[in-house]
């Protein structure tokens, strides 16, 4: 005869099991072990305990995701709880004998799956469902709603911590960000979240190739120390794994740089090969003895393969790489023009450009979409890199600040990253800080907005008011002792 404990969680399963969604938003698939399919939405569910990186990862994931052309979104089973519990009060809402907790825990999982699923089905490809997922009854009842009833793809990803340090890490950032937390004293949060811990414990059941073999799943022991992979096929389910095994969770900073100011920017001219201006040079006597005198251990410069990337960073005593990905956007036919000039040849491309600089390609040449493409390896290696200084273009900078702040693409060509500016990140959860350091080296503004006026058919002036100031020779410095002017725009 069965417990009436048991008894109390079949009726919960029963009342709270999710509901499929009305025939017109299924997917057009049979009902069968959707894994073996090459396409369809992918489910990747979390498991593992409280404090284990869960909530950061997902985040994380999903921009990684959405950057790379998917259409990834997070649900947070705790975010459903908390709207179904106007307060919380204690540990006592985990424990495995209180019924009426473990109600609305269910119930707050099945509608994290059920929005999920309409998400899917109506928007995007990828859902990320940020859970416990700790018994394997529950995994088997995400399974048979996911796989079975709706035919979607289903990977699990399990989160292990072993290691002390990082866990004492994950447990403060839980207890300084978590809203179950806020107005609870600290050390009464600590021992709260110590027995909440203890109570999931008490019903865990890891994963395993023997006891789980059905799944497609990821385990991971230590934010990536060790990394077991079973079943992990198929384009989005490989996608996913690229990023898990490149992403460490720890804090970080690292740092970005343009290049000195060049003879182009002087010039108002684009893209090219330039070499420093002399007050490029100066900011790069700067730039390296400010990174210098941090003593940054274990510092590693990249650069891009150009002269004025590899010139600013010459004298920092540091490992120097020059990488491909780090080039400059190409403008195809137009590199070495000014915005002038370019308006006047090809005013119709100039147009084109102001309408759509996210996707616009120069003739024979780039737009950000292509380099943010090209950007993806160099984004994976600065995942699990820290005390990385990058000198690299305008362009390329705007793309990997965009990445890490989660900006929209739409963002990315107006994102302001000025000249002699070191732009120093340091990552907090799932969330940056930037701090500006600018070096006091004068420098030309090449920032350019966007125009109100981008018509093919509007007028030269119009089209030039926003293009910035620049000086019409090198040699501005030494006429009569004075400054040559400035050719404005605007």
């Amino acid at each position: 005869m069965q417990n009436p404990d048991a008894q109390a969680k079949a009726l919960i399963g029963q009342e709270y099991a999710p509901k499929p969604p009305p025939p017109a938003e299924r997917p057009h698939v049979q009902a069968t072990d959707y894994c073996s399919k090459q396409f369809g939405p992918l489910v990747v569910a979390f498991v593992g305990l409280p404090a284990r990186g869960k909530t950061v990862t997902g985040n994380k994931l999903a921009r990684y995701l959405n950057w790379t052309g998917e259409t990834a979104k997070v649900f947070v089973a705790s975010e459903y709880r908390r709207k179904l519990v106007d307060r919380y009060d204690s540990h006592d809402l985990f424990r495995a004998d209180n019924m009426e907790a473990m109600a609305i825990r269910r119930k707050s999982s099945v509608s994290a799956m059920e929005d999920a699923t309409h998400w899917l089905n109506n928007e995007g490809n990828i859902a990320i469902l940020d859970a416990t997922n700790t018994t394997r009854d529950h995994r088997q009842a995400v399974y048979n709603y996911f796989v079975s009833q709706l035919g979607f793809k289903l990977l699990f990803v399990e989160f292990v911590v072993e290691d002390e340090e990082i866990l004492s890490r994950n447990i403060k950032e839980v207890l300084m960000n978590s809203p179950d937390y806020k107005d609870m004293a600290m050390e009464k949060a600590l021992d709260d979240f110590e027995q909440k811990v203890q109570h999931y414990m008490e019903q865990y059941e890891t994963m395993s190739s023997s006891q789980d073999k059905l799944y497609s799943f990821l385990r991971i022991l230590n934010q990536g120390e060790d990394i077991t992979s079973h079943k992990v096929r198929g384009h989005l389910e490989t996608k996913v794994q690229t990023f898990l095994t490149n992403f460490s969770p720890t804090p970080k900073t690292l740092y970005f740089s343009r290049h000195g100011e060049s003879e182009n920017n002087v010039l108002g001219k684009i893209g090219g090969d330039a070499d420093l201006s002399p007050r490029g040079q100066q900011y790069g006597l700067s730039l390296a003895r400010h990174m210098n005198a941090q003593n940054i251990p274990n510092l590693h410069v990249w650069t891009s393969e150009l002269r004025r990337t590899k010139q600013t960073a010459e004298g920092i005593n540091a490992s120097i790489q020059h990488l491909a990905p780090l080039n400059e956007l190409d403008a195809g036919v137009c590199e070495g023009l000014t915005y002038e000039e370019m308006a006047d040849k090809y005013p119709q491309e100039f147009a084109w450009r102001d309408q759509d600089k996210l996707r616009y390609r120069y003739p024979w040449g780039e737009s950000y979409v292509d380099i943010m493409s090209r950007l993806e390896p160099v984004l994976l290696e600065l995942e699990h890199e820290e005390h990385v200084l990058v000198v690299s273009h305008q362009a390329i900078l705007r793309c990997v600040l965009g990445y890490f702040l989660n900006k929209k693409p739409e963002e990315l060509p107006y994102i302001n990253v000025p000249l002699h500016t070191i732009i120093k990140m340091t990552t907090e959860g799932y969330s940056c800080r930037l701090e500006f350091i600018k070096l006091p080296v004068e420098c030309v503004d090449t920032y350019r907005q966007q125009p109100k006026n981008c018509s093919t058919s509007r007028t030269s002036k119009d089209a030039l008011l926003t293009v910035p100031s620049h000086f019409e020779s090198l040699n501005f410095w030494q006429v009569n002792g004075t400054h040559r002017p400035l050719i404005e725009q605007h």
